[in-house]
């Protein structure tokens, strides 16, 4: 008995080919035609719909979304996933991947090799495929449409930078009137030559300044002292020993006190090393042997063990021969 593997049902048939014409083979093809025919439909749609557009296309072409754009349809006669849309730049062309590989040969040949192996109806088969003249169709139309967003763009751009440079032009006039009113004031000598006029012509020229029903001012008032008010240079004030670093004093790290000994800033070298060492000492492990010992204790000799060995004096081979020689005594005794 032939044995026969149906990649569709994803099983075993001991029947053969006759597993082609069973009911559950026939209904697995129907349903999955069926959403590859879905598929296919909403493609050739939007083809359709691009051609229809004319030079405007602006449905044709969008920005592109990852999460939206990269989506992949799943080609039951070829066998693996197709892009939908296509890509071009930072635009997405929706259904240009899924038409250009439904247009493709290599398509056309899965798809008779599909319908020859699983004994799909053949006049389904056309529902399946897009025509080279409708591709080239819908080609044409991409890009008409690629072109008038191209143009769109570049008027958008235009506009932007001609806004741009009209508020650069605004920013040079307001900086050259600025300008303008802070130069007039240092073309005069001094106080006595040019002052400013008095009376009327005074009041005409600053409301001059300040347009508008609210008379709020504009500019900066650069005409704030009055005539009568100079200012007077009274002379550089200098204090004997007293003052600060930015009057020239000595900074008060490098003075010395009374008695003649130097202000020691800071703490001392003994004190610094001290630091240094209860820091090594931080990092060592907290019940170590004699972490807690005291060593500022006073103790005397007395406190050391009578049982010796390495407490004794003299070298250590000799509380070892001495440990050797009571062990001796003690087992001669036994």
């Amino acid at each position: 008995m032939a044995v026969h593997y149906c990649g569709l049902c994803r099983r075993t048939s001991f029947s053969g080919r006759r597993h082609l014409y069973s009911a559950a083979h026939r209904r697995r093809l129907r349903e999955a035609l069926g959403r590859l025919q879905e598929e296919v439909a909403a493609a050739r749609a939007a083809a359709a719909a691009a051609a229809a557009a004319g030079d405007d296309g602006g449905a044709a072409v969008r920005p592109y979304d990852p999460a939206e754009h990269d989506r992949r349809v799943w080609c039951l006669c070829c066998g693996r996933g197709v892009r939908r849309d296509g890509r071009r730049g930072g635009l997405a062309l929706p259904q240009a991947g899924l038409l250009q590989h439904l247009a493709g040969p290599e398509h056309r040949r899965e798809t008779a090799r599909f319908w020859r192996e699983n004994r799909a109806e053949a006049a389904l088969r056309e529902r399946f495929l897009v025509p080279a003249e409708e591709y080239d169709r819908f080609a044409r139309a991409l890009e008409r449409a690629l072109d008038a967003h191209r143009r769109r763009e570049e008027e958008r751009i235009r506009q932007i930078a001609a806004g741009i440079r009209e508020a650069e032009r605004r920013q040079r006039e307001t900086v050259q009137a600025a300008l303008q009113l802070q130069t007039e004031p240092e073309l005069c000598a001094g106080p006595s030559v040019c002052s400013p006029p008095a009376g009327p012509e005074r009041d005409s020229s600053h409301d001059a300044e300040q347009p508008g029903p609210s008379g709020m001012q504009t500019g900066p008032d650069l005409n704030w002292m009055e005539s009568g008010q100079a200012l007077t240079f009274i002379g550089h004030q200098e204090t004997e020993g007293k003052g600060n670093v930015h009057t020239g004093a000595k900074p008060p790290w490098l003075t010395e006190e009374e008695d003649g000994s130097k202000q020691e800033i800071g703490p001392s070298y003994e004190e610094f090393l001290k630091q240094k060492e209860k820091q090594r000492l931080r990092k060592l492990p907290a019940e170590r042997v004699g972490a807690n010992f005291d060593h500022t204790s006073q103790t005397g000799d007395s406190w050391l063990p009578s049982f010796g060995r390495v407490w004794n004096h003299g070298r250590r081979w000799q509380s070892r021969h001495q440990f050797r020689t009571e062990s001796g005594e003690k087992k001669k005794k036994r």
